[in-house]
């Protein structure tokens, strides 16, 4: 192993058995597990959900019970809504593939977008919002290092998401359970030792309210209510990425998820309705550079011993900031699996479907992590500006998957007996995420959310650009595809008696990808420059397990079989042409490395053999045919060229 790989091989990690049968369940996360990677998320926006949303109230601290309680029935409506979504699409896919398949698919693509630019926000406001809550325990003269701290955290993220999924889950895990038991026995102190006057406080508030609508009517209260209650939206942000990291769970993956849905809804409603409460409980203050849970906690522990109250303080604010590390995990746990979904349907660079032999999504975690560090630098690392920015976009994806949702449930209406219950939550969901992001689009659009208009824009148009160059490539391979016909017709007749393994004569290795007009033209091209110079054929097809197919054993099986019959195919084709002929299949990640393995098994039992592989080409070269169109089959030629074995490349021009 070069030096290079002997490092890898210690940051990241050992390659993958794909041959162990365990490798599924040992990879997969049980419902606790994906609670911690996925719902960190959601749980972290109760660091500054809450207070947005008290603040918003503008002293009228009383209305906070009904900001409280509709944002509780927010969260237990959208998480609802959401397994309703897993129950429906177990495979997974959240917001992109059902607005794909239940209303069109540009609607799909636009969600899909704006969702990849919540997770790099959710990964970017995370970090550098822990990072300012650790550094604000820290002396001054540390003040300068912050920013590149944030970088340096971002940089170690992306590298143990490289090493796997669940080793970055079980990583973080003490970090979210040490949050939840500080918040839980804070809330809980704080309406024990105020049991006694919740009368009181209920009856106050319903008199700040009635004095309210007084002042400014029924209409103006409505609106100063729905107003803190929109300002609060970030607490519901990270609720769908259960739905989009189906393929991580444990089978049965929609009992999981259902079950994670159920941990993530009560723990973020059991918190943030908490902490609200506890704000009018104590009759928090705000202060200046300190944040309404720092002074909640103060309050809290006023009449505990010391050094107990200043230490639980010390230690509930360290995992308020480190958790918000933690949330950044969904960023990098959901934004690989959107983009790999849509890669699958060539919206965008096909590679990124490609999984690591840490059977990771290496290149969509990369860039997650790259467009979170630009994000960051860009914006300065201003946690206010990346607010700004944050949470409209998850509401497109949270309205267009309910809209979804609603018109299925209408169709199906004769054949679902629980049809109208099923399109009452997700109804109740589409009026509620339609009216937050609307009233988020207009209070954030002139401080700064246009930027996140114009980028996700911009993505739309990139994704359209790429979706359209697949299309017309497909055109253009459509016209080899005729060859396909002719050796389908050819493959029913007979066999030629003549296909016996002659070792006098050249054997030809034909690297190929399914029964296509690329590997046939390949072959063709084979039999045209050479002539009789090759009567033996041997074929090569690596099944590559990517994004779209590993998701347990039954569909590694599906690929291989295919693979077989493609070859099978290609086989009986040469052998009517008098020709001796074999396939040679292989299952891995990374298809020069297993064209590599499979070398020596080939040269064994056919010394002197000839590696052939063909490349489109292009009669116009621009940045789009470079880009995403790999060249795979160079880099299988600088391998085998490195071990001098010979390889030649056969032009396939489109």
């Amino acid at each position: 192993m070069s030096p290079f790989g002997k490092i890898k091989r210690i940051i990241v990690g050992e390659a993958k058995n794909l041959n162990d049968k365990n490798i599924f369940h040992a990879l997969s996360l049980i419902a606790f597990l994906a609670w911690v990677g996925l719902g960190a998320d959601g749980l972290s926006s109760s660091c500054y959900g809450p207070e947005e949303a008290f603040l918003a109230l503008n002293g009228h601290v009383g209305l906070c019970l009904f900001v409280a309680a509709l944002s509780a029935l927010t969260v237990f409506v959208i998480s609802a809504s959401y397994s309703q979504i897993i129950e429906l699409f177990p495979s997974g896919g959240g917001g992109y593939l059902v607005a794909g398949k239940l209303l069109n698919p540009m609607l799909g693509m636009i969600s899909g977008c704006a969702l990849l630019i919540d997770y790099v926000l959710t990964i970017s406001v995370s970090i550098v919002s822990g990072m300012d809550a650790l550094f604000s325990l820290l002396p001054v003269i540390w003040h300068p290092y912050k920013f590149v701290s944030v970088l340096a955290v971002i940089l170690i993220m992306i590298v143990m998401n490289i090493r796997g999924v669940k080793e970055s889950v079980i990583t973080l895990t003490p970090i979210f359970l040490i949050f939840i038991f500080t918040h839980a026995v804070a809330i809980v102190f704080a309406f024990f030792i105020h049991a006694g006057h919740l009368p009181q406080v209920f009856s106050s508030s319903w008199h700040d309210a009635n004095s309210v609508s007084s002042q400014i009517g029924i209409a103006g209260l409505i609106f100063l209510v729905l107003r803190a209650y929109s300002m609060g939206a970030g607490t519901f942000t990270g609720i769908e990425a259960v739905s989009n990291g189906m393929a991580i769970l444990r089978e049965p993956r929609v009992k999981t998820g259902q079950k994670t849905m159920s941990y993530m809804a009560f723990s973020l409603a059991f918190t943030v309705a908490g902490l609200t409460i506890a704000y009018l409980l104590f009759n928090v203050q705000h202060q200046p550079n300190k944040t309404l849970n720092a002074t909640l906690l103060d309050n809290i522990v006023y009449s505990w011993p010391q050094p107990w109250g200043h230490s639980f303080v010390l230690v509930t604010l360290i995992s308020e900031a480190a958790l918000l590390f933690v949330a950044a995990q969904t960023g990098f746990l959901g934004g690989p699996r959107v983009l790999a979904n849509m890669a699958k349907d060539r919206w965008f660079p096909t590679k990124f479907i490609s999984l690591s032999d840490r059977l990771v999504s290496q290149n969509g975690v990369i860039l997650m992590g790259v467009a979170a560090l630009l994000t960051v630098c860009l914006t300065g690392g201003s946690v206010h500006l990346l607010v700004i920015l944050y949470s409209i976009n998850v509401f497109i994806t949270f309205c267009l998957s309910q809209a979804g949702m609603v018109r299925h449930w209408w169709n199906v209406r004769r054949e679902e007996s629980a049809w109208k219950k099923k399109i009452m939550i997700n109804g109740t969901g589409l009026v509620m995420t339609t009216f937050i992001l609307f009233t988020m689009i207009i209070l954030k659009f002139q401080e700064g959310g246009w930027a996140t208009v114009v980028i996700t824009a911009s993505l739309v148009a990139v994704a359209l650009a790429i979706r359209k160059h697949y299309k017309q490539t497909l055109m253009m391979l459509k016209r080899l595809n005729a060859l396909v016909e002719t050796a389908s017709k050819d493959i029913t007749q007979s066999g030629h008696p003549s296909t016996q393994f002659d070792k006098t004569a050249k054997t030809a290795v034909v690297l190929v990808n399914g029964f296509n007009g690329l590997g046939l033209h390949t072959l063709m091209g084979v039999v045209r420059y050479f002539g009789k110079e090759f009567r033996n054929f041997v074929f090569l097809q690596v099944g590559v397990i990517d994004a779209g197919n590993f998701k347990g054993v039954e569909e590694l099986h599906h690929l291989e079989i295919s693979i077989k019959s493609d070859l099978t195919r290609y086989v009986k084709f040469m052998n009517n042409q008098g020709y001796y002929a074999q396939g040679v299949s292989r299952l891995g990640t990374e298809i020069v490395n297993e064209i590599e393995n499979a070398v020596h098994q080939i040269i064994a039992s056919y010394p002197g053999a000839v590696f052939f592989g063909g490349q489109l080409v292009f009669a116009e070269e621009t940045f789009m045919t470079r880009y995403l169109h790999n060249d795979t089959v160079f880099s299988i030629q600088r391998r085998l060229y490195q071990k001098g074995v010979p390889f030649m490349i056969l032009p396939i021009r489109v």
